[in-house]
């Protein structure tokens, strides 16, 4: 085999060897002598290299061409539209979704390469792409002009009707997902390139393999605020993205989130507080044992934040969590179940650790130790009540006011208005005062004026899990 030949069997084109030899031959005689065979071979051979990309995420707007292999995920409908052009009024066009193991792209054909499409193309087939990057409604999308199947080359990017959370992977669209709705955020404004004014609002759903992040665009966004915490739904027609290292399903125009009847129960895991480490990014769970006020500052480009902090305890131990924006806003209490997902473990003060939950973080309330009945008649935790539970049935951190009135009162059981005593520090100044004595916390119904850090003894009636005190010292 010959310098040309070898040049050629690296080459990935759809150039067939018999054109490539007529290329060299006419690139040789257009340098009238100034390069031989195997180097027109080598400029010829650039040539037909130029645009081809690693994968699609390599894929650019500003790019004039690419060359790529993808696998089709879904699609389209072949839609009409009418041209200036009097010879040729009516176009037609397919848009499809084609994915490779780096992400995936839409790509537009037109005309009779639509009505092709919608007869031969089919999900799961793998396609050799030439065509035009352009900027798109969703981002990048590609204008094709060159397309074929390729039957010998095989793309790992799983297609499937239904997924689980632990099935989706970058790259994978038409992905319809249940799952129980964990959280859901705010619609915020933004202003597009063109100036048209866009919307997007946020989703946490999880399922028994894990969770994601759903991201709803325009249409779809005003869903966020019709849904509730704990219903379950289904995610219709989304596509997988990439953001910050992590995966989030997108919803757009082609695609819905409905409330459905379905037996789905998060089984999340927890990192417990003392095997936290610095930069971390955790999960963590417990009971809130203190809570201050929100505070607001000034940023450098002028705008206000505000944050808030909590205290939040599990079995192992207790931090600081930093809520920070529309987190700082969350109707979050001493007593109340809480998990923080995603939150950034740093440096706090007095060189303690402390959990920052920021945008990308999730607060998810969790129920009060409730546990489920099974058929069978056992107690079973499922679903977030069934976060860091015991084999009790109890979540961890759960304060039990008989249990904090018996400690204080010589290990015996108090009943409702009985007379308690109580020694604790005050990790919350304000209404309600709660007091630590480093193992339980007990919240005090008191008119007197108290300040954090101060140690106290009150004595007092247990109402209600409150301790109202007749005396203080």
């Amino acid at each position: 085999m010959g310098d040309t030949e070898d040049i050629y069997e690296d080459l990935d084109t759809d150039v067939s060897l018999e054109e490539f030899r007529e290329a060299v031959e006419s690139k040789v005689e257009q340098m009238g002598g100034l390069a031989d065979e195997e180097t027109a071979a080598m400029l010829i051979a650039h040539e037909l290299d130029d645009g081809e990309v690693n994968g699609i995420a390599d894929i650019e707007v500003e790019m004039d061409e690419v060359k790529f292999l993808a696998k089709v995920t879904s699609v389209g409908d072949v839609r009409t539209f009418e041209r200036d052009d009097e010879d040729n009024p009516e176009g037609r066009v397919v848009n499809v979704e084609v994915a490779d193991e780096t992400g995936s792209v839409r790509i537009s054909l037109w005309d009779e390469q639509a009505v092709a499409a919608e007869d031969e193309l089919d999900v799961g087939q793998v396609l050799r792409i030439k065509g035009r990057p352009k900027d798109g409604y969703n981002g990048v999308e590609v204008s094709v002009d060159q397309m074929e199947v390729d039957d010998d080359e095989e793309i790992d990017v799983q297609v499937q009707d239904e997924y689980a959370v632990a099935d989706l992977s970058l790259g994978i669209s038409d992905v319809n997902l249940t799952g129980e709705i964990l959280a859901t955020e705010s619609v915020r404004t933004f202003d597009r390139d063109d100036g048209s004014e866009g919307k997007v609002s946020n989703l946490v759903v999880g399922d028994e393999t894990g969770r994601v992040r759903v991201t709803l665009w325009d249409d779809q966004a005003d869903r966020a605020t019709e849904l509730d915490a704990g219903e379950v739904v289904e995610v219709v027609d989304g596509y997988v993205r990439e953001r910050d290292g992590s995966l989030e399903l997108h919803v757009g125009d082609r695609g819905a989130v409905e409330v459905v009847e379905a037996d789905v129960a998060y089984e999340p895991d927890s990192t417990p507080i003392d095997a936290l480490e610095l930069d971390d990014s955790a999960d963590i769970a417990g009971v809130v044992r203190s809570a201050d006020p929100k505070r607001t500052f000034d940023r450098d480009d002028g705008s206000e934040g505000q944050v808030r902090n909590v205290r939040l305890q599990d079995d192992s131990g207790d931090i600081r969590v930093a809520l920070w924006g529309e987190k700082a806003d969350l109707d979050i209490g001493p007593g109340d179940e809480v998990a923080f997902v995603d939150v950034d473990v740093q440096d706090g003060w007095q060189d303690d650790l402390e959990a920052s939950a920021g945008w990308g973080s999730t607060v998810i309330p969790l129920a009060d130790g409730a546990a489920t009945s099974t058929d069978d008649g056992d107690d079973e935790a499922t679903g977030l009540s069934a976060f860091g539970s015991d084999d009790s049935g109890r979540s961890s951190g759960d304060e039990e006011p008989s249990s904090t009135a018996s400690a204080a009162s010589d290990g015996g059981a108090v009943a409702e208005g009985e007379e308690v005593e109580f020694t604790g520090v005050v990790v919350q100044a304000q209404d309600p005062v709660i007091l630590d004595d480093g193992e339980e916390t007990m919240s005090v119904e008191t008119d007197a004026d108290v300040t954090l850090g101060q140690e106290l003894t009150v004595r007092g009636s247990l109402q209600d899990g409150r301790l109202r005190a007749e005396e203080l010292r």
